[in-house]
């Protein structure tokens, strides 16, 4: 089944290839499904056999897209060949399709509605501004879990959903006029597990071409399709929009890291426990920047809804992407979720035919190799703060009562008496596409369900329940099975098919625990089954957040804290009085099976997708726009053209040195986007918070909402409650202090004006594994809308990195071995940056930082520049990739 419309757009991408060189002789035809497909034979490029599945399909992608300049023989023999030589180290990447969410789709099209703009008011023609390959782009952000626990939580959700984002609705519909963009509507699902069940085509047929499939998309997440041996990963927004206007994403040809499996899984070990085990594994070993591939004899044992899981926390683990192998799993996975047969026997001919089906015989070339042991994961939690940071379930207690404690020692005060105790559990959600895409988890969490209510327990009278699954598939086999009535009277009804909690769309908490922590200070918790649980991240009242998977959090909702020691004690008394212990609800693996056999069914996929685009009656009721460019109302709070092409000059001068910039913000190791940029709930005394209210908005809605209005998102950077700023270490983040007014604290945003308006250019300092977590491109744009010149940091995540650069941002490295601990710097100096057009011209030069203390002499040190290929070089010298697109439009280079 191929999914991509058979468009302009669409052919552009398949049949590029055809106007270039042929250097290997690879061109050939390929019989699939009765037709005759042209194709880029890979066994024709001698010593192809012995790359990694990731590398075969980046060899693929070279073979097609060879046109002597931006792709050349030498990429070709290069990536054969292996090494660091540079011809190796740099290739040019064209996915053969996009992938966005709303969020941060908003965004991108408000880039390409300004960029129409920009070109038409230099004479060019707007209409050139359109996409160039199919992109999707699914709603599935916007929904908040605002009602819960009651049977009517889905509509109420729902209707207040469209209420808040009507405006933003509206526009995407306007985007839908672009070529090539199809809109998946509110309500339908999760982006990535609609990737997984109905999108991915593993193998491309298009426009008399076979290839595989690939994917761009907007958010980290997009690996989850690597489960299926699709290879694809997260970018942000700005390089999904080079994408889709055809250009390719330059890139360092990663290094593999080849993972056996090993062993079995135990009894009643589940997926999330696996994917837990992993990150941990990986994070420890080091993979940022590399592609992970899982091989070994276990490979085959592991169901391919168990393999989404680990290929979706991809990011948590730090890698580009998480590939298995295409098998027998794969096929029947095609085959169960509706996939058409003609289409199932395509896609194993051509893995077949191109070395890209699973041979456990083969020894491919990786640049590293680990091992993990299945039957040493046991079950676990991940948190309270990173999701690899595995806690054992028995350990749990203990762990949680230590973070306790950090909190309490944080915060200086004393708790006040309360019948929500610290650690009370405020928040459990069966929330997120990691777990919910799995029916073996979300089928154990409603077996325990139905057995904890044939005991006669409850949830906790304080613990806010919510079921948000990925896809509409999770709540009819869950109904087909009699386990939607179980998990419903335990307050888990369902409020909507969504991100919801697993992205800080959890909605305010129920009363008695709000009141607790607003009153007396409790340190309360949330545990979810998703993929993410940053500081802040999930609800700003709570404190600690734990990774679970679904059986876990309803085990704990019912228990009600994270101190309770779900190994030993009971998880309260039956409706006989006797005391009931996780281990006598648990289901066995042999249950679990038989419901998921039983109630899965291909119907039951090809039903929940038959009218995938067409949404209910309230995305039919929103009015469409149209024409050529997008109509911006002057008083909207939700959509403002972007300011990034403003005053775009013609030509590129080279860039200037920096020279007395100040240090905006000095971070820590671990500083994440979601610390960045939040995606919340914007809080009323924030500087957007404040921004809003003068504005006369009383619902001020999340950030992430209002991400296609820059003024607020400029607002919100570096604003999230919990950051860490070292030049304010007595303050909650949002502040900084100003040093053109003598250092008095003042919010971020307003310094960042002061500085402007005093000539006084911006940097930014922090430790390790800056940028980690969301692909969120406006952790970038409020960087730069904050006139932040450069970032200097230990190491940054790989997105980040590159999004940085695609703002006109400068990411400059510490060498080994440097800090700012180690150099002394406290945040208070002056800096001078020396050699920025030297580094352009060639990044593997140092860059020289000047640093001018008040009170010692000052003194220099080296730096590395983080333009890691010369396409990043361009965008840079150009202000960044939006200007240096406009160039090309306006040059005819882009038509």
């Amino acid at each position: 089944m191929s999914t991509a419309p058979n468009t302009a757009a669409s052919k552009t991408a398949a049949t590029s290839a055809t106007a270039g060189p042929d250097s290997f002789g690879s061109l050939a035809r390929l019989a699939l499904g009765g037709e005759s497909y042209r194709v880029h034979r890979l066994d024709a490029v001698p010593g192809s056999e012995r790359l990694p599945l990731s590398h075969k399909i980046l060899l693929e992608n070279l073979l097609r897209h060879e046109d002597g300049h931006t792709v050349t023989a030498e990429h070709i023999t290069a990536l054969v060949r292996g090494g660091s030589d540079a011809a190796h180290d740099v290739v040019a990447f064209s996915p053969s399709r996009v992938f966005l969410h709303d969020t941060n789709g908003v965004p991108v099209l408000t880039d390409l509605a300004a960029l129409r703009d920009a070109v038409a008011a230099a004479g060019g023609d707007p209409r050139s501004v359109r996409p160039r390959i199919p992109s999707h782009l699914t709603v599935d952000h916007s929904v908040a879990t605002e009602v819960s626990g009651r049977a009517d939580a889905l509509r109420r959700n729902v209707e207040i959903e469209y209420t808040r984002n009507a405006e933003r609705y509206r526009f995407l519909k306007w985007g839908e006029t672009l070529d090539g963009v199809h809109v998946v509507p509110p309500g339908t699902g999760i982006m990535h597990q609609i990737n997984l069940e109905y999108l991915a085509s593993v193998v491309e047929r298009r426009d008399g071409w076979a290839f595989p499939d690939t994917c761009a998309g907007t958010d980290s997440h997009t690996t989850m399709v690597n489960a299926l041996g699709v290879l694809a990963w997260g970018v942000g927004g700005v390089e999904a929009e080079v994408a889709l206007l055809g250009q390719p994403l330059s890139m360092l040809v990663p290094p593999v890291v080849g993972v056996e499996l090993t062993g079995e899984l135990g009894p009643g070990v589940t997926a999330t426990d696996l994917v837990l085990t992993v990150v941990e594994t990986l994070r420890a070993h080091g993979v940022v920047g590399k592609f992970v591939e899982f091989t070994g004899d276990a490979v085959a044992r592991i169901p391919l809804a168990h393999r989404a899981t680990i290929s979706n926390m991809c990011p948590e683990f730090g890698a580009t992407a998480a590939m298995f192998p295409i098998d027998d799993a794969t096929t029947g996975y095609l085959r169960l979720t509706g996939r058409t047969p003609g289409h199932v026997a395509a896609v194993e001919t051509y893995a077949k035919e191109q070395g890209l089906w699973h041979d456990p015989a083969a020894n491919p070339r990786y640049d590293e190799r680990l091992r993990i042991d299945l039957s040493t994961v046991t079950a676990s939690l991940a948190g309270p703060r990173r999701p690899q940071d595995r806690v054992p379930l028995a350990a749990m207690p203990a762990n949680a009562t230590a973070a306790i404690e950090r909190v309490r020692a944080s915060r200086d005060e004393e708790p006040q008496g309360s019948e929500i105790p610290d650690g009370a559990i405020a928040i459990a959600a069966i929330t997120s596409c990691t777990n919910t895409s799995n029916p073996h988890v979300m089928v154990a969490a409603g077996l325990l369900a139905r057995n904890a209510r044939v005991r006669g327990l409850t949830v906790k009278p304080w613990v806010k329940t919510s079921l948000a699954p990925g896809s509409k598939t999770v709540t009819e086999y869950l109904a087909r099975a009699g386990l939607t009535g179980p998990l419903d009277e335990l307050g888990f009804q369902l409020v909507g098919y969504g991100c919801m909690t697993c992205i800080g769309n959890s909605g305010p908490l129920l009363p008695a625990a709000a009141e607790a922590v607003a009153e007396r200070g409790a340190v309360v918790a949330s545990v979810l089954s998703g993929n993410r649980n940053f500081d802040g991240r999930i609800n700003n009242d709570v404190s600690l957040n734990y990774l679970a998977s679904p059986p876990l959090v309803v085990a704990y909702a019912l228990a009600g804290s994270v101190e309770h020691d779900l190994t030993t004690e009971p998880l309260g008394v039956g409706a006989d009085g006797e005391p009931v212990l996780l281990a006598d609800l648990w289901p066995d693996d042999a249950e679990i099976d038989e419901v998921v056999r039983a109630h899965l069914t291909p119907e039951l996929f090809r039903e929940a997708y038959t009218d995938v685009f067409g949404g209910d009656e309230h995305w039919a009721g929103v009015p469409a726009s149209e024409g050529h460019h997008f109509a911006w109302e002057p008083d909207s709070t939700y959509l403002r053209r972007p300011p990034f092409l403003d005053e775009v000059a013609e030509t590129v001068a080279a860039p200037a040195d920096v020279t007395g910039a100040r240090t905006l913000v000095l971070l820590g190791d671990s500083v994440t986007t979601d610390h960045i940029s939040p995606a919340g709930r914007i809080p009323a005394a924030s500087s957007a918070g404040r921004y809003l209210t003068a504005l006369g908005e009383t619902d001020l809605n999340t950030y992430a909402s209002r991400r296609g209005n820059f003024e607020v998102m400029v607002r919100g950077g570096f604003a999230n409650p919990r950051l860490a700023n070292l030049l304010a270490p007595d303050a909650a983040g949002g502040v900084t202090p100003d040093f053109t007014r003598d250092g008095v604290l003042v919010p971020i945003h307003e310094a960042s004006v002061s500085y402007a308006a005093a000539g006084v250019p911006l940097i930014v300092i922090a430790g390790q594994e800056y940028g980690t977590g969301s692909s969120r491109d406006w952790a970038a744009k409020t960087t730069s809308l904050l006139k932040v010149r450069a970032v200097l940091a230990q190491s940054f995540e790989r997105i980040h990195r590159s999004n940085l650069v695609a703002l006109g941002v400068l990411p400059l490295q510490f060498l080994d071995g440097d800090s700012a601990a180690s150099l002394g710097l406290d945040g208070t100096e002056e800096f001078d940056l020396s050699g920025i057009a030297g580094v352009v011209e060639d990044p593997a030069r140092p860059l020289t930082v000047r640093v001018r203390p008040a009170d010692r002499p000052a003194f220099e040190f080296s730096v590395r520049a983080r333009l890691d290929t010369p396409r990043e070089a361009a965008y840079y010298a150009n202000g960044g990739v939006l200007p240096y697109v406009h160039r090309l439009i306006l040059r005819g280079e882009l038509d």
